[in-house]
């Protein structure tokens, strides 16, 4: 049997929203056009809703694509996620600056999720997420708040720091090749507390491609290493893959993740990985 019991919907629920399985991110962009235009594609199709950025990206240019992603297909079919980096949680003036930055490259009034980054040595676990939360969240910037590379024990931290909002996300590097939230329990702990575990670099930079056990396995069921990969993160309750494109024939090679699932046995083989 696999580690962790197989879910067959393509979708996750954050707070009150429905989120796509698989959304997209946005690091790394080469050309602002091409992404905005794969990105508008995307979420025209119905199957993804959720965009993934952050302020260290491209230093804003990022979160001016996503903007005008969201300008061009409407405000309602996109759930947009944005990254605060670490530095800025010194105070609270460093906080809501860096918040209303983000906000305004996105063009909105509130981003739907606010992740920090990744958490900073300076302050505290604690201390970190309720100023986070005080700023961000009472004030009115984000609908909901998350982390982004905590680990087990700053999770658990994190999660009994607030006071009005919930963490319903952690984003962290995992992938059929790095299995890390699943050997070191935080997984398990994201799922008994209702957190949603966003996977990003879940294709590894194309190393799953290249994997001669993912092209085996991708050959015999008749899809792709990248619909193997993929389709392995979202069979795992609580998991959302947020790989990222700038190309259409890439894009559809990852919308065909959906629809269907691994068989336990595969899941089994792959998990051995």
């Amino acid at each position: 049997m696999p580690r962790f019991p197989i879910d067959t919907n393509d979708w996750r629920i954050i707070g009150s929203d429905k989120v796509s399985a698989i959304g997209l991110g946005t690091w790394a962009i080469r050309s602002p056009r091409a992404a905005e235009d794969v990105l508008v594609y995307a979420i025209e199709t119905g199957l993804i809703n959720l965009i993934d950025t952050a302020e260290m990206y491209g230093s804003g240019l990022a979160e001016e694509v996503v903007g005008r992603v969201v300008r061009r297909v409407g405000k309602d079919r996109v759930f947009v996620t944005t990254k605060m980096l670490p530095e800025r949680l010194v105070s609270d003036e460093e906080v809501e600056k860096a918040a209303r930055a983000s906000l305004k490259r996105l063009g909105l009034r509130e981003v739907d999720l606010f992740l920090i980054h990744w958490p900073t040595y300076s302050v505290t676990i604690s201390e970190q997420v309720r100023r986070f939360e005080r700023v961000v969240y009472m004030k009115g910037y984000a609908r909901y708040i998350g982390v982004s590379n905590f680990d087990k024990d700053q999770l658990l931290e994190a999660l009994t720091s607030t006071a009005k909002a919930e963490i319903v996300v952690n984003q962290v590097h995992y992938s059929v090749l790095h299995k890390n939230p699943e050997t070191t329990s935080l997984l398990r702990v994201a799922i008994d507390n209702n957190v949603i575990i966003q996977a990003y670099t879940p294709l590894e930079r194309g190393a799953v491609v290249r994997h001669p056990k993912i092209r085996r396995i991708a050959e015999n069921i008749g899809r792709t290493p990248v619909q193997v990969a993929l389709n392995y993160l979202i069979s795992r309750p609580n998991v959302v893959a947020i790989p990222k494109t700038e190309r259409m024939n890439h894009l559809e090679d990852i919308l065909g993740a959906f629809g269907w699932r691994l068989p336990a046995s595969i899941i089994e083989e792959l998990e051995n990985i």
